[in-house]
């Protein structure tokens, strides 16, 4: 099992910067890749970025060049700066994990963002 809790999330002004943090217990040295993701009102949930344990990151088209996901190691959260917000980066944000040895794709309860224009 592994549990997951995402923090940071809150209310800024377009232009502005937030950093998301997620935390990973439990069996947390058997995950893979580890990635953010966002549901809009009314919309589907969206990937924002990925990041594997080996530290290849991909980002989505919409947000590549303002944002930067990290994590250091196994033991560390996983981090999303995202710069340059806008409106329309309004959102729950999401952490997800995907444990190698359950095979299972884990998900934190999500954390608001709210960019006011």
């Amino acid at each position: 099992q592994v549990q997951l809790v995402e923090s940071g999330g809150g209310l800024v002004q377009a232009g502005g910067s937030l950093r998301l943090s997620c935390a990973a217990s439990g069996s947390s040295f058997s995950i893979s890749v580890m990635g953010w993701f966002r549901q809009a009102p009314g919309k589907q949930r969206e990937l924002v970025a990925t990041i594997t344990s080996g530290g290849i990151t991909n980002y989505a088209n919409s947000m590549k060049g303002r944002l930067t996901i990290s994590r250091d190691n196994a033991k560390s959260p996983m981090y999303l700066q995202m710069n340059s917000l806008k409106p329309e980066d309004t959102a729950v944000y999401y952490c997800n994990a995907f444990d190698t040895m359950s095979r299972q794709l884990y998900w934190g309860q999500g954390t608001q963002v709210t960019v006011s224009s």
